[in-house]
């Protein structure tokens, strides 16, 4: 094709695009506007942070092929059940961007929890200070676990001198599976069999002489446990307001304030006796 005619075929098609330009209205381009701007915000990151029921681990397990709690210097013993530590997936945190249109469609969901930003993290924190943090927390729920489990342990008459105790698991942050891992470590500490083959599962933080301490997420916490197969549901006395009325049929929640309200509890459990322990009311 000649430049000529380049230059003809160019120009006419200016021309027809400026007639249908002129052809429309000025409202056909403010609809057009609005859509452009309606897809722009949906796709941008959202403000919010939403979170669903997480993974469970069985603490008295393995997790990557490594004992959760491994334990040296003193024989241990096996259980029967199952000890569930319980999680919270998070959405929107800092380095786990999600676009708005995610967040709109999350909301409808019943097992689905949105909270502002904020609420969960400072303004402005880095994906490595945030990663930074969260192990932190869980660093200093194993040291804290390790320490009461120690102390119960010798109170039922273990013999701790020498004891060692060592807690792996990568991909899980925060300090609320503390009262747990305590839990765990004297079960595995003792002979007795405390689960009696039962799939119990529990949070809470574990705080300094032995207290039970509150934790976030709990309703989402009671879903992910009640996914995978437990029962049984040990909740901090300081979260009941949040348990009550939200409680998923299957699933018994059992209100403990104290380390040995809860090993007690697992006990009763294990013996089949768990009907007759506190439940959270109002």
């Amino acid at each position: 094709m000649s430049l000529t005619r380049i230059r003809r075929a160019t120009v006419a098609s200016l021309r027809r695009a400026r007639s249908d330009f002129n052809r429309r209205s000025l409202g056909y381009y403010a609809r057009a506007f609005c859509v452009l701007l309606c897809v722009l915000v949906l796709i941008m990151p959202s403000p919010y942070v939403v979170e669903t029921p997480g993974p469970t681990r069985n603490v008295l397990g393995t997790s990557d092929g490594k004992q959760i709690i491994a334990i040296s210097g003193v024989a241990t013993h096996k259980q029967s059940g199952q000890l569930l530590m319980v999680t919270v997936n998070a959405a929107g945190v800092p380095g786990y961007a999600m676009p708005n249109i995610e967040t709109l469609a999350m909301y409808m969901r019943s097992d689905t929890t949105v909270l502002p930003s904020e609420a969960v993290f400072p303004p402005g924190q880095s994906s490595e200070d945030y990663d930074k943090e969260s192990h932190h927390e869980m660093s200093g729920s194993q040291k804290s676990a390790t320490k009461q489990a120690l102390a119960y342990a010798k109170r039922l008459g273990v013999d701790t001198s020498g004891v060692r105790v060592r807690m792996h698991i990568d991909d899980i942050g925060g300090p609320s599976a503390g009262m747990m891992y305590t839990l765990g470590t004297i079960s595995k500490l003792t002979a007795r069999d405390e689960t009696g083959g039962k799939i119990i599962a529990g949070t809470g933080t574990m705080e300094n002489g032995g207290k039970v301490g509150a934790i976030g997420g709990i309703r989402l916490k009671m879903l992910g446990a009640k996914r995978d197969g437990a029962a049984w549901f040990l909740a901090p006395a300081s979260n009941c307001d949040e348990v009550v009325g939200h409680v998923p049929s299957g699933l018994r929640d059992v209100k403990v304030s104290t380390l040995d309200e809860a090993y007690q509890a697992l006990v009763a459990i294990g013996q089949g006796k768990g009907e007759k322990l506190p439940h959270c009311t109002v």
